[in-house]
């Protein structure tokens, strides 16, 4: 009379186990940022120079205190464009070409892919001030097509354009609305194009190392991949197919049933 009873909780236990099985949670860990708070020792941030790139749609304004004299040099205001501001930003700005160059009035063609835009901008204060141009002339040089893609496991995937010179991972994924509840955050893959190679650095948003990282910084058409963390792969397989979670809830109600009876 007592080993019934006993059947049917072992029973009960196994059915609980097997369906425990797949399913799986994700835990507090897997969510924080920065879990080591309190054992890193912060560097001071090293901006690392980013090169002009071919494609680049660069915006170049020439300033001096004689507003005529630098007006060759910068495009001529149509107060007949219409359109936004980007837009009309773009039709007064230089695309680098597959040589790596842009053609400045006057100055006439030159290299930029060798420099960043800080040190563009000091190149053409010399070459103005030097060869006799312009007298205290100011360089302003900005890239206007600055794009991040975001892909995987984030609110909003896509393309996003930005204007900051030093956007950080973090904001470009805040850009995407955060990392959803199923993404892998100690295993963040970034794809970085430097000198016509592609490099892939894994980065992990759970350590504060990530704040000392020479790749905490956004480069120009960097890519950032979330993956889906364990839990999401492990429940892909059931939850994500209906036919097999029918299935494997029909079987634990039938064996439910039985033991029962």
């Amino acid at each position: 009379m007592i080993a019934k009873p006993m059947s049917k909780s072992i029973l009960l236990l196994i059915v609980f186990i097997v369906s425990t099985s797949f399913f799986s949670c994700t835990t507090k860990k897997d969510l924080l940022y920065f879990q080591n708070p309190d054992k890193s020792n912060f560097s001071e941030t090293v901006l690392i120079d980013k090169k002009i790139n071919i494609d680049d749609i660069l915006s170049v304004k020439i300033y001096s205190l004689d507003i005529e004299s630098s007006a060759p040099y910068n495009f001529t205001n149509n107060n007949n464009n219409t359109g936004t501001s980007t837009e009309i930003l773009k039709l007064q700005s230089y695309l680098v070409d597959n040589s790596g160059k842009i053609t400045l009035p006057v100055l006439a063609g030159m290299k930029v892919t060798d420099k960043s835009t800080e040190e563009l901008e000091l190149f053409l204060t010399n070459k103005l001030k030097n060869e006799g141009h312009l007298k205290n002339p100011i360089v302003v040089v900005r890239v206007l097509n600055s794009k991040i893609t975001i892909l995987g496991e984030v609110k909003l995937p896509g393309t996003y354009n930005f204007t900051e010179k030093n956007l950080t991972v973090l904001q470009a994924i805040g850009l995407a609305g955060d990392l959803t509840i199923n993404g892998q955050r100690n295993d963040v893959m970034l794809i970085r194009h430097e000198e016509n190679t592609k490099k892939i650095i894994h980065l992990d948003l759970t350590s504060t190392d990530l704040l000392n990282s020479p790749y905490y910084y956004i480069s120009q058409n960097d890519v950032i991949v979330v993956n889906p963390n364990k839990a999401k792969v492990k429940s892909a397989g059931i939850i994500g197919n209906a036919g097999t979670l029918l299935s494997v809830f029909t079987l634990l109600l039938t064996t439910i049933v039985l033991i029962l009876k």
